[in-house]
């Protein structure tokens, strides 16, 4: 009877390894859930959005696995996104964590924002002024909503070179609206969010909370799909409200 019960015993934490090894495998390699907590990616990515994160479309590096250990040097596969593509990866040490931008500069590219428009390769990208959006105030968005409870943002429609074309907010002149000059330098992108006055991205240096250029190597994958949406308002202890705070109008968009 004793060896039935190890026996058993043994096969379960077999079974429970082999789980956890293929979960780390197909987490590392095929794809990762990733969830959006800032609203620097707006107005495509809302607070509350969880995507699926697509591993092998750049190749894969240290920064592909858990905790980015360990760390083997390189990329393997390497290739370099395309403009426009939506990309998570790994942000600037000591403080490294995942973050999700645009790829709006490649190897050799020259960049600048004037008067908040985007400039690239010296020629000025189209931003086309479109309707604003419009999002209910919700526990995972506190704006100062309208007497209808909802908050409203100028949003623009901006294509890039080759026809591919998405929305970004602007909000007003900031500081980020005019930058110097920037040449993307070899083995980097440059990186930004389509929430063009909330975002540390490839503008700013990682000594004034931005990222800089960003290596190749530590891009992580491509964001292909939301998968699940929620307003914040969902209590674990109330089963009931995880179906009041979805927000399933958003399940399925594709990039």
């Amino acid at each position: 009877m004793a060896k039935r019960v190890r026996s058993e015993w043994e096969g379960n934490l077999r079974f429970v390894l082999l789980l956890a090894l293929a979960t780390l495998i197909l987490r590392s390699f095929v794809a990762a859930i990733f969830f959006i907590p800032s609203e620097s990616m707006l107005p495509r990515l809302m607070i509350g959005d969880y995507l699926l994160v697509e591993k092998w479309p750049y190749g894969w590096s240290r920064w592909s696995l858990p905790w980015g250990w360990p760390a083997v040097p390189g990329k393997l596969a390497a290739r370099v996104p395309a403009r426009g593509d939506v990309v998570v990866f790994r942000s600037p040490e000591p403080h490294g964590h995942d973050v999700i931008k645009r790829v709006i500069g490649l190897p050799g590219d020259t960049i600048r924002m004037r008067a908040g428009q985007l400039v690239l390769n010296g020629v000025a990208v189209p931003k086309l002024r479109v309707g604003d959006l419009s999002i209910p105030r919700s526990p995972n968005f506190p704006c100062a909503a309208e007497g209808d409870g909802r908050c409203r943002f100028p949003r623009y429609r901006e294509t890039l070179p080759g026809g591919r074309g998405y929305d970004v907010l602007d909000l007003g002149r900031t500081a980020a609206d005019d930058t110097v000059l920037f040449q993307v330098p070899a083995g980097h992108v440059f990186l930004m969010g389509d929430n063009r006055d909330n975002s540390e991205d490839s503008r700013f240096s990682p000594g004034v909370g931005g990222m800089g250029y960003v290596p190749l190597d530590r891009i992580e994958g491509r964001a292909a799909v939301t998968l699940f949406a929620t307003d914040g308002s969902a209590a674990w202890l109330k089963p009931w409200t995880w179906v009041s705070a979805a927000r399933p109008g958003r399940i399925g968009e594709g990039f």
